[in-house]
């Protein structure tokens, strides 16, 4: 590719052919993109307790001061799913790009009724029976805890942001954002076992490059999760009744 372009540049190729200057051009673009790696260890605060899971631990990067132009970056295409069987949401994490929509079918033999009403985008997708599916488009930034009004165990996040660097951590706390151009990034990080001002604390200004495309260990402190919530309407959940035909599909 060098001797390419020092001919390009000398004349020595004076009529380069497309082909020549495709792969010019390829071998630059794919030059520039690197892959961001992290890990996240989730800190206990008390003391001789185990470590905690550092899976489903969120980090994006967006562009600083024009670092990644509207022509350079990729908005995902994928079509997000959050899947209800066996009573829960899976995966329990879902990260997409403003305006794209997710889909929740339903899997298991009984009606569900997803609802959120706490931050992010606000939606009630009613009664709907096993073999259906509903979508819902995330057209806001935000954090969004989804809910069933029928299961009180199930949960769920979807998390929407403006930018496609970002990566879920594994169950060892890995995180790789791949495709990142060099530049400026604004590195923000969530996680559901975490304060808020902890993880606004995060959020610091990194310089991605071929030689500093590291974020090293991301420390999380941890603070006890409890899934207890109201329903739609705002009231405690009544026992489920197995045999009422709202409840099960027969």
């Amino acid at each position: 590719m060098r001797e390419v372009e020092f001919h390009l540049r000398r004349g020595f190729v004076r009529r380069p052919s497309w082909l020549l200057i495709l792969l010019l051009f390829a071998g630059s673009a794919s030059a520039k993109e690197v892959t961001v790696a992290a890990r996240v260890e989730m800190q206990n605060r008390g003391k001789g307790k185990s470590a905690t899971d550092p899976s489903n631990v969120v980090v994006w990067l967006t562009p600083i001061g024009g670092s990644a132009n509207s022509e350079e970056i990729k908005t995902p295409v994928a079509h997000p799913r959050l899947v209800q069987r066996n009573k829960s949401f899976e995966p329990h994490v879902v990260v997409v790009h403003v305006g794209s929509s997710v889909e929740f079918p339903n899997r298991d033999p009984f009606f569900h009724n997803v609802f959120s009403l706490f931050e992010g985008k606000r939606f009630d997708l009613g009664l709907y029976e096993a073999g259906t599916t509903r979508d819902v488009r995330f057209d806001r930034r935000g954090i969004s805890y989804i809910f069933c009004n029928i299961h009180p165990e199930m949960s769920a996040v979807v998390i929407a942001i403006e930018t496609p660097y970002f990566a879920i951590s594994n169950g060892r706390g890995e995180v790789q954002i791949s495709g990142v151009p060099p530049g400026r990034y604004l590195l923000r990080v969530w996680s559901e076992a975490s304060l808020p001002d902890d993880l606004k604390n995060q959020a610091r200004e990194i310089t991605v490059s071929e030689n500093t495309s590291s974020l090293g260990t991301i420390r999380l402190r941890e603070i006890p999760v409890s899934h207890a919530h109201k329903n739609k309407y705002g009231q405690d959940y009544e026992p489920p009744s197995p045999a009422s035909p709202v409840y099960e599909r027969r």
